[in-house]
């Protein structure tokens, strides 16, 4: 059955009160659960595994990935599986939608951790103890929550915004629901199967599984006299050069440079496959042709220039170049201006982000439904008094805690707050056009703005720019899971309490995680920033944040001729190619965004990522015909293979991790 919605012309013309009496009347399910038990710890508990998941991938890629539908999904399958073996109940949609929407909102508390943190600590080279880093996070991302409602009203109650990705969320609960559980269960079963082979996949090339499961479990060392346990290497091109090197066969060079050294190696990558399908063929083909023209052309021309060499650290030990020396040293700052002007072009290019982010401040509403009862929905909307004394109280509260964790001014701290409050205006009305945020994008301006004002503390302008973020973050995707509940009937109280469930499971989960797998404690008992950055886990958004906070304090005196000329070149280049994808209306086969995200990748994952679009797509040629099997499996499951790849990796990998960190 179709969702009811009204028209344009009803959009256009009736007053809110008159939308929210339609609401009111023909969609609200008032008897129907919604906030129960089963969905506030199955939300709670899936959306602690689901954003350990996101932070992995996050921590390798620098992209945050979804993870509503696929909660929608697994929560829909696991509820009717124990309905029919006996268990429990099965939960009605607005359950599922309260569940997938505190799974979603766990899954954005990682944003923090694998951007502004890390840069934070490798800028000061200084350890955020885990209890700032939870507070100050979940602060920041109830303060969003607090921004939303208030923007709720006239955003989705008035103005009908499409929020697209919510959207898409509420038909597909819609479709689980009234087609009945056939659909849900092929694509759980869709998403099960996948996992599972990426689980073993990524089990068999994984150190840690296996040295416990042949030397601890089996005692294969004792038997065998293996020194080593056996694994599939998850380099594959390890097995060439192992032997290369015993025959003094040929090892590929590029103007002389091992290509080794350079980054350019073949491996192996469920999760990366996965996140590609997602990214789709054009922002994964930009990606794969930004790691080439680096790491394949730029890179070997600059190390032999002397742009890039090997430098001594502080205590007097020699770095040999390497794929990170190689970003770090040079490559940063034009993948950065790529990304960032890119990112601007883009933004700038749709007016009506800005012109609707205005009227929905200052522009004259229809009607206000007055305060003396005629508000049908005062009861189930959260009251706008929460907001108007929350907002102050937060705001302060966030302020302070800038200032006594990061020593960033009182003042500028303070001034953050209402450009936070006018980019998070602006970045939800981008949500609701185009289901993307620009947060990064945004928050940028807070950072130059108030970096230019304090250039001696990166605090300043790092923090104050993760202000923006964290709060613009929620906010906007708070009111994108606030629109299939409004679609199906929802309590929006309700999501919000939910949201704020969501909050402290993913700081819950998040946190303690981020300090076990990418700070763990040397041999003397201390932890190090210097642990951050390795070929596994390169922070690419961290990266990012760390070099605009470089170029607000240092300027352009320190880099090389070449970097700066680099810079200039990318600039015109990401112009040229928004204006094309802006001309063409989305035709033009590149991004500039993902061209600079494949510059701080490493270049093995760039390739996995660009295989797993290129196999749907092909498939998807082979397989057009709706309601074949192909089509079904390669098409419509296009996202539960996508997520079954990441998270059973995804879990396994995290779990390799953690046996290192405690076997070692």
């Amino acid at each position: 059955m179709a969702i009811q919605q009204l028209n344009e012309e009803q959009i256009r013309t009736w007053t809110r009160t008159q939308k929210d009496e339609w609401w009111f009347k023909n969609i609200y399910r008032g008897d129907m659960p919604q906030l129960t038990w089963s969905s506030g710890l199955s939300g709670f508990f899936l959306g602690g595994i689901l954003s350990a998941t996101a932070l992995y991938i996050g921590a390798k890629t620098g992209i945050t990935i979804g993870v509503g539908l696929t909660s929608v999904i697994l929560a829909f399958a696991l509820f009717k599986l124990m309905n029919r073996v006996g268990l429990w109940r099965d939960i009605s949609i607005l359950e599922n939608n309260c569940a997938q929407s505190i799974a979603s909102a766990a899954g954005y508390m990682i944003m923090p951790l694998i951007g502004i943190m890390p840069a934070y600590m490798l800028v000061t080279d200084r350890l955020i103890p885990w209890w700032q880093m939870m507070a100050w996070n979940c602060v920041m991302s109830v303060l969003g929550v607090l921004f939303a409602f208030p923007l709720k009203r006239r955003f989705i109650n008035e103005d009908q915004m499409p929020f697209p990705e919510g959207r898409a969320s509420g038909v597909v609960l819609d479709t689980l629901y009234q087609t009945g559980s056939d659909e849900g269960m092929v694509q759980a079963r869709v998403l099960t199967i996948t996992a599972a082979l990426a689980a073993a996949l990524q089990f068999l090339i994984s150190d840690g599984w296996q040295r416990l499961l042949q030397f601890k479990l089996f005692s294969f060392d004792k038997w065998f006299g293996w020194t080593s346990p056996w694994q599939l290497r998850e380099r594959l091109d390890d097995y060439y050069y192992v032997w290369a090197t015993k025959a003094g066969a040929w090892i590929p060079k590029i103007m002389g440079i091992d290509i080794r050294t350079l980054g350019l190696r073949v491996g192996i990558d469920a999760a990366m496959v996965g996140v590609g399908g997602l990214m789709g063929i054009r922002m994964a083909s930009s990606v794969l042709l930004g790691t080439f023209v680096n790491f394949a052309l730029l890179a070997p021309w600059m190390i032999q220039r002397g742009d890039i060499a090997p430098r001594l650290t502080a205590a007097g030990k020699t770095v040999a170049v390497s794929r990170g020396e190689i970003v770090t040293q040079w490559s940063i700052w034009w993948s950065v201006t790529m990304m960032v002007v890119g990112s601007l072009v883009a933004l700038c290019a749709k007016p009506e982000i800005f012109t609707g982010a205005w009227r929905a401040v200052f522009g004259r509403k229809k009607e206000a439904p007055a305060a003396t009862g005629s508000d049908v929905l005062r009861d189930i909307e959260l009251p706008l008094w929460v907001s108007f004394w929350g907002i102050p109280i937060l705001s302060a509260v966030g302020v302070w805690l800038t200032h006594w964790f990061f020593g960033v001014p009182w003042l500028l701290a303070s001034g953050a707050v209402p450009m936070t409050f006018l980019l998070t205006i602006i970045c939800t009305n981008s949500m609701a056009l185009t289901s993307w945020t620009s947060t990064s994008t945004m928050a940028k301006i807070t950072q130059f703005t108030l970096g230019a004002i304090d250039r001696t503390n990166p605090a300043t302008n790092l923090m104050c720019g993760g202000m923006t973020s964290e709060v613009a973050l929620n906010g906007a995707n708070l009111l994108s899971d606030i629109k299939p509940g409004y679609m199906l009937g929802a309590k929006p109280r309700q999501q919000a309490i939910g949201h704020c469930i969501g909050i402290l499971a993913g700081a819950l989960a998040s946190t303690p995680l981020f300090f076990l797998l990418f700070l763990p404690t040397a041999a003397d008992g201390t932890r190090s920033p210097a642990s951050l950055l390795t070929d596994a886990f390169p922070f690419p958004k961290a990266l990012e944040w760390k070099g605009v906070s470089d170029l607000v304090a240092s300027g352009l005196k320190n880099l090389p001729s070449s970097a700066l000329w680099a810079m200039g070149t990318a600039t015109v280049l990401a112009i040229i190619i928004e204006l094309l994808r802006i001309t063409t209306r989305g035709r033009f086969p590149l991004s500039s965004v993902g061209i600079g995200l494949g510059v701080v990748l490493p270049p093995d994952a760039c390739f996995m990522m660009f295989l797993g679009p290129f196999g749907f797509w092909f498939l998807g040629r082979r397989n057009p015909t709706q309601g074949t099997k192909g089509h079904t499996l390669w098409v419509e499951c296009c996202e539960p293979i996508c997520a079954g790849l990441i998270s059973g990796a995804a879990l396994v990998g995290i779990g390799n991790a953690i046996v290192n960190a405690l076997t070692n």
